[in-house]
């Protein structure tokens, strides 16, 4: 993912809308682009900001944005795991298909 691609999708970012493959990408990209980190920084301070001051209440934004990258990089962890399950039981459903299949021949 290069800057400009980032930079589209950090309102999806913002708003929990991005797939698991767009969100690793936008992740690896944010993780090395110092450019990009300050620019969703700036976009969140922005998008939070607004909100929390109608709503009149405290807060603390490089926190709760430093928060949901920790949980963006928890879900790309559940995500990945979640796949090799998935890798695995498909696995073993061929591995007992074969089994099955070479049974039935030699019976």
């Amino acid at each position: 993912m290069d800057c400009k691609e980032a930079n589209k999708k950090m309102t999806d970012f913002l708003n929990n809308e991005l797939s698991s493959r767009e969100l690793k990408k936008f992740m690896e990209h944010i993780s090395r682009c110092k450019d990009c980190k300050e620019e969703l920084s700036i976009q969140f301070l922005v998008q939070e900001g607004m909100a929390r001051l109608e709503d009149g209440s405290t807060f603390d934004l490089q926190s709760e944005l430093e928060r949901l990258l920790d949980e963006a990089e928890r879900r790309m962890i559940f995500y990945r795991w979640l796949h090799y399950l998935i890798y695995g039981v498909e696995a073993f459903a061929i591995i007992t298909i074969i089994t099955i299949i070479v049974l039935v021949i030699v019976l």
